[in-house]
């Protein structure tokens, strides 16, 4: 199941990746020696390749699509880049399942590109035909979005949990797959915890990952958000907050907690780096202890591994 899953990440290179991109670096603004150009091509060599060039709208935005908001000033740019530069990448699309006669075809990677292409006023893109089910297509268009750096935080996380949710990925073959670290999947995953409010703020960009895993189980993390958002406070700002505002078990007269030396909060760092778990360590009269906080029974799994591989 694992080598099967680690080989969609490289089906989805050979889907877009490696085919011959000299036909979508003329889907330009038309010329008509482009034109001339284009027209060229084979009906045999388009089949073959499952490269071709449609008209915009006969394609459709895909209903697997991870992405929640497409930042305009971003598509302005990619738009002036493809004014320049053409479509580098073909767009990868199915035929539409629903059927529309309109718009024939439905996009599985590459919706940011289609729409910068009307932007820039393309009347036609290059696109990659594959008949593929909807978990095919659920899959890769989940991998090829969280494979780019512009994903939202949030949007991130969701598209991991999707994967482990639907398609029984684990986190190292996420990991491998995406070419991510261990470490960076399980900090991630961590955001599917936070509130609605907080996600507004990941999505909006007006909160970092970093923010919002301070705030994850707080009971006032929504009026925090808005603190932070109002006073630009940095992560380790928001983690000194909660700290201060944690609601003590032993009533408002119970003693603050000493202060942790640099020794400790480096190892602390280190071990949490290592695990990508949040990991505290609290040193007593006589020895101490080690917490480390889990989330979910698979993140306890890998734990115990790796302590029971260690012994």
């Amino acid at each position: 199941m694992a080598d099967k899953k680690r080989g969609l990440g490289r089906g989805l290179s050979a889907l877009i990746g490696d085919v011959d991109i000299g036909l979508s670096a003329d889907a330009k603004a038309p010329t008509k020696e482009k034109s001339k150009k284009t027209s060229t091509l084979s009906s045999e060599e388009s089949s073959s390749q499952g490269l071709r060039t449609l008209g915009v709208e006969k394609l459709v935005p895909g209903k697997f699509q991870p992405r929640r908001e497409f930042d305009k000033g971003a598509l302005r740019e990619l738009a002036n880049s493809i004014r320049e530069k053409g479509i580098l990448q073909p767009i990868l699309a199915r035929p539409n399942p629903d059927g529309g006669a309109k718009s024939p075809y439905e996009i599985v990677a590459g919706e940011r590109r289609w729409r910068a292409a009307q932007i820039a006023q393309l009347h036609d893109v290059p696109v990659i035909v594959r008949d593929m089910t909807d978990n095919e297509a659920l899959q890769i268009g989940i991998i090829e979005n969280v494979q780019r750096s512009d994903l939202s935080p949030i949007e991130e996380a969701e598209g991991f949990q999707r994967l482990i949710d639907e398609f029984s990925y684990t986190q190292e073959v996420l990991a491998k797959t995406l070419g991510k670290s261990r470490s960076h999947i399980a900090n991630t995953l961590r955001l599917v915890g936070a509130t609605n409010k907080v996600r507004e703020y990941l999505v909006a960009g007006q909160l970092s990952a970093g923010h919002a895993r301070a705030l994850l189980g707080h009971p006032s993390a929504d009026r925090l958000a808005s603190d932070i958002v109002k006073q630009g406070l940095s992560v380790r700002d928001v983690e000194k907050l909660v700290a201060d505002k944690k609601p003590s078990k032993g009533g408002s007269k119970s003693k603050k907690p000493a202060e942790k030396d640099t020794d400790t909060r480096a190892l602390e760092k280190s071990i949490a780096d290592n695990l990508g778990l949040s990991v505290a360590i609290q040193h007593e009269k006589d020895g101490g202890h080690v917490r480390v906080s889990y989330k979910t029974l698979e993140q306890l799994d890998e734990v115990v591994r790796r302590l029971m591989a260690s012994s």
